[in-house]
């Protein structure tokens, strides 16, 4: 009995690669493929500009052979999540003093208290570690 023969394949060619984007969609306006970036290799500079709202971001980043347009646009996102999280941490005012002497709700239910109930005293010098007493048992045999 002898083998079947294989049927000729052809041989496959390359995959086309499918080329990065350079234009994006706008942060601020929503507007899509309306930002367009350009790098400057010479004078090692990147650009980004909104054709709608007008927003623009010059990289700070070294342009090497490597980077690309969607490159710069991460840049420009991140720069803005940057802003966005000082803006936020300047707006939030600080905790009152009182607060931090009182526990969240969170933890009154840890502790077992109900919701009404105040931290007393007796309760704020409480063990919940009895770790520390059950070494010294053991200690003393």
């Amino acid at each position: 009995m002898g083998k079947r023969k294989k049927s000729s394949r052809q041989p496959q060619g390359k995959k086309k690669r499918e080329p990065l984007a350079t234009q994006f969609k706008c942060v601020f306006c929503a507007h899509e493929t309306s930002v367009g970036v350009s790098i400057d290799r010479k004078n090692k500079l990147g650009t980004l500009h909104c054709r709608q709202c007008g927003q623009h971001f010059q990289s700070k980043s070294p342009m090497d052979a490597l980077m690309q347009p969607v490159d710069i646009y991460f840049e420009w996102i991140d720069a803005c999540e940057d802003v966005a999280k000082e803006q936020a941490a300047a707006a939030q005012p600080p905790p009152p003093s009182a607060r931090a002497t009182q526990p969240s709700q969170r933890e009154k239910s840890r502790l077992g208290m109900a919701p009404g109930e105040r931290m007393t005293e007796e309760d704020r010098q409480f063990i919940e570690d009895d770790e520390a007493d059950a070494e010294q048992e053991y200690a003393d045999e």
